[in-house]
């Protein structure tokens, strides 16, 4: 929510109201800007207002930056008619402006960003901006030096035109490996080991960007980034 805006865009966006009941309430006299009752609903506010809805007072929270760790069976979506979404583990509010920051499948876990701050989360997925996101991945066949190099150079995967950029590989085990690439394709972690001829049973993501999933989250328990990470987005 961007300021100066009208006091039942405000009054809605901090109480979660419908906006259609809230211009009721004005009307009825609910409203009180800076001890001033207010009966007009196209009335300015600045952020430095101070609100009130029935006494109580509204609190503009501004930007946030939260992680959570995504467990499986919850999509990346704002609302969805057949699976849980990632914003009902956060038990926070008005997350209604929020959007996730680069989304994860179904079936896949780890670090998922939740913002309500446009401008950085472009910033974090762009990939004009060459951030790299990291992925533990659990195949289905053993790995070949052979693979690993495809994918270190690019694969062209199916019905794509261009090969993918080279991408960080890091053989952790024999069926195991650490693959990190900065575009952002559909399943595109998938893809690329089906391109060399091998299958995903398990993927994990732990870095987007720099910012470290953090070891203490529980799946589907999440926390505020601190400032270090909020910042990443300036760091070389």
């Amino acid at each position: 929510m961007k300021f100066p805006c009208r006091l039942d865009k405000f009054v809605s966006h901090t109480s979660e109201l419908p906006r259609s009941k809230v211009k009721i309430g004005i009307k009825k006299g609910l409203a009180v800007v800076n001890g001033e009752k207010i009966s007009k609903a196209d009335h300015t506010i600045q952020q430095s207002d101070k609100v009130e809805w029935e006494g109580a007072q509204l609190v503009f929270l501004g930007k946030r930056y939260y992680m959570l760790n995504k467990p499986t069976g919850y999509v990346c979506a704002n609302q969805d008619e057949l699976h849980p979404t990632v914003f009902e583990l956060l038990h926070e509010p008005n997350l209604k402006d929020f959007h996730v920051a680069g989304r994860l499948d179904l079936d896949t876990t780890g670090l998922v960003l939740l913002t309500n701050d446009g401008d950085w989360s472009h910033q974090i997925t762009s990939p004009k901006k060459q951030k790299y996101k990291t992925y533990l991945v659990e195949t289905q066949e053993p790995l070949t030096e052979d693979a690993l190099e495809q994918l270190r150079q690019g694969v062209a995967l199916h019905n794509e035109k261009n090969l993918t950029q080279p991408a960080i590989a890091e053989q952790l085990d024999k069926y195991a490996l650490r693959l990190s690439i900065c575009e952002g394709k559909y399943h595109q972690v998938k893809r690329m080991l089906a391109a060399v001829g091998n299958k995903v049973i398990e993927l994990h993501r732990e870095n987007v960007a720099g910012i470290e999933l953090d070891t203490q989250l529980a799946p589907g328990e999440y926390r505020l980034l601190n400032d270090d990470e909020i910042n990443i987005i300036n760091a070389k």
